[in-house]
């Protein structure tokens, strides 16, 4: 019977060891026979010796054993290693020198080329890690009157600042003392300062003259020193505050012109590098100049100084005395460019802390009304230029007149009048003007209001204007022709309804209005502002026609004998209308706003005035209230602008159908 097969592994790494359990292995490894060219390989692998052995386990005592044991685990196999062989020490060294040789040889390149080739780009660049960008305050532009007068301006400053780092210890109190006494500063918080750490910029005072700053400077005292500002100044009294408006604390334009001209005044800031410390502080002395700031220009206004600052003056001292919530005035000439735009109230342009958006507003363009009976002047013109009828048509006008559901009535009762469109406009008839709007028409009177500038802004692009309300002809009710055409539904601003008598006096041509004359730039050349625009509104027949029944109107048969100038023939018209309450869209009871508007010389037209008053006390007619300061306004504006005398007298104007012309 033949022994069982050894079930335990081969060593594969030992081709001749024995796989039976218990075996011990040869001492030397027994090499594999070379096998014949074309035998058979044996089964086992291994030759004969791995099977047929005859050696068997043996119990204790000698016994055979009866049966096989199981075999013990194999013993684990020896670790392999790797036949070393002596190589050439010699290459390899060299090998490895070279390789060092080839390192050192690279960094000693490079830095050869940042230190030599390099070093100003690299010295630079580490200087720029530690240097920020700064703008540098440039020269603000001034606005000026047509004669180069200024409303606002900048003047050069000084911020004085101190670099604790470099003040000697004992010079300390003295700087201290100095500073505290000269620019009148708590000596507190002067001294905190100046013992700031790790602080390297400490600015103690602004807005410091130059020549403060040059006495400070001459005492060479350590770790002070200072920076170019400028400061926006308004010259007092002005009249102009609400126009003109100012500048916020980083001196952009924040109200009025000074807002909407900003980029032209502004000019450009320069840029300069300052060095940072690691805790963030700047060091003054550090950086260099990077570019130089530009400066802006001057925008020359089309304004006469004196008659801005004469207006302001008027307007304030009538609306105190009459108590009313305040007013506008504005002067044109019949080129439609502004003399003269005051409002009140007004404020200080040098402290604002008292004031309010409310009182920053420029009411000349920002606050509308109802013009009341200054644009009976526009019905009557439409009506002249359409040949609907003439001055001298007779018209019988009754004291009221109904109205589908509504009636309307005369300010004065005198009864049923037979009265020519003369004297419709020279008594401000509403009865007569409805009668007269009636033959009109909606749509013709809203086209002649519409090219009269009315519903639509006036070009001037100021902040806040309003252009009011003109509703379209064809969402008008039965009731909105007549109160249109005597000036109730619709609102205008002041500067609105001045343009519609300068268009008047200027024989019914509009012309685009201006404000501004043209800017100046920094080596004083002049450029003008473009040519405006001119539209013909009415023919200068009826622009001749007007002007005669404007003038009736400061006869002693019309509604304003208050506005009459000696020496000058003068054209106007009174407006009296109620207020709106802006929360109940109704009529407030009691409050009225009073206008006039005007021209003169009345047969040669030079100058325009546009007086309002909002919600004047007991005296509110137009006539009554805003004439005289229509007549205050327009006396010194002939004189400043020497305006000469009229040399012809009115001629004679048929008010009623009884009197005769001429």
């Amino acid at each position: 019977m033949s022994n069982p097969r050894d079930r335990g592994p081969r060593d594969p790494r030992r081709p001749g060891a024995t796989g039976r359990s218990g075996s011990r292995p040869s001492k030397r490894p027994q090499r594999e026979p070379r096998r014949p060219t074309g035998a058979a390989p044996t089964r086992g692998g291994a030759g004969t010796g791995a099977r047929g052995s005859s050696a068997r386990q043996v119990r204790r005592g000698g016994e055979r054993p009866g049966r096989r044991s199981p075999a013990p685990p194999p013993p684990p196999p020896p670790l392999l290693r790797r036949t070393f062989r002596p190589g050439e020490p010699a290459k390899r060294i060299k090998a490895a020198g070279a390789i060092i040789v080839v390192i050192i040889m690279l960094f000693a390149g490079r830095l050869t080329q940042i230190q030599g080739f390099e070093a100003e780009t690299y010295a630079e660049a580490a200087a720029n890690l530690r240097l920020q960008t700064i703008d540098i305050p440039t020269l603000r532009g001034q606005i000026t009157d047509a004669d180069g007068r200024p409303f606002a301006l900048s003047v050069e400053v000084r911020n004085v600042f101190v670099d604790p780092q470099e003040v000697e210890e004992d010079e300390r109190d003295e700087l201290v003392d100095e500073l505290v006494t000269r620019f009148d500063l708590a000596e507190e918080e002067v001294g905190a300062k100046v013992d700031a750490t790790p602080s390297r910029y400490q600015v103690v005072a602004t807005e410091v003259t130059p020549a403060d700053w040059r006495e400070m400077r001459e005492l060479g005292l350590s770790g002070v020193g200072a920076e170019v500002d400028y400061k926006r100044v308004y010259p007092d009294e002005t009249g102009a505050a609400d126009l003109v408006g100012f500048v916020g604390s980083e001196g952009y334009g924040l109200e009025g012109l000074e807002g909407y001209l900003d980029s032209t005044l502004a000019g450009e800031a320069g840029k300069r590098q300052v060095e940072v410390g690691r805790d963030g502080t700047q060091i003054p002395m550090a950086g260099g100049l990077v570019s130089e700031p530009e400066p802006g220009q001057d925008v020359r206004l089309t304004l006469n100084g004196d008659l801005q600052w004469y207006a302001q003056r008027a307007l304030a001292e009538r609306v105190e005395e009459l108590d009313a919530e305040g007013g506008s005035v504005v002067v044109t000439n019949t080129d439609h460019e502004i003399l003269a735009m005051a409002d009140y109230p007004t404020y200080v342009q040098g402290d604002i802390s008292d004031s309010g958006p409310e009182d920053w507003s420029n009411g000349a363009v920002a606050t509308t009304f109802e013009p009341g009976s200054t644009n009976k002047v526009v019905t009557a013109a439409a009506a002249l230029e359409e040949d609907l009828t003439t001055p001298e048509t007779v018209y019988t006008v009754p004291y009221a007149l109904r109205y589908y559901d509504r009636t309307f009535r005369n300010s004065t009762n005198h009864g049923t009048q037979r009265l020519t469109v003369n004297g419709i406009m020279a008594q401000s008839s509403n009865v007569g003007t409805i009668k007269i709007a009636d033959q009109v028409g909606r749509g013709v009177l809203h086209t002649y209001l519409t090219d009269f500038g009315l519903g639509q802004p006036t070009g001037l692009e100021l902040p806040g204007e309003e252009a009011g309300v003109l509703t379209d002809p064809d969402d008008w009710w039965g009731t909105q022709l007549p109160s249109v055409s005597i000036g109730h539904g619709l609102t205008v601003n002041a500067t609105q309804m001045a343009l519609v008598y300068a268009t008047v006096a200027n024989d019914g041509v509009r012309v685009e209005p201006r404000l501004v004359a043209g800017t100046v730039d920094p080596e004083g050349e002049f450029t003008p502002a473009d040519e405006p625009e001119r539209t013909r509104v009415v023919s200068e027949e009826t622009a001749d026609q007007l002007a005669l029944m404007l003038e009736a109107v400061t006869s002693d048969e019309g509604t304003a004998p208050q506005a009459r100038i000696d020496g000058y023939r003068v054209a106007g018209k009174t407006g009296t209308a109620n207020r709106l309450d802006p929360e109940t869209g109704a009529y407030s009871e009691g409050d009225y706003t009073a206008t006039f508007a005007g021209f003169a010389p009345a047969d040669d037209p030079e100058l325009i005035v546009q007086v309002v008053l909002h919600n004047p006390e007991d005296t509110y007619y137009g006539g009554e209230a805003a004439g005289p300061v229509f007549n205050d306004i327009m006396s010194f504006a002939l004189k400043t602008m020497k305006v000469p005398p009229t040399d012809t007298e009115p001629p004679a104007i048929r008010l009623f159908e009884e009197e005769d012309a001429g």
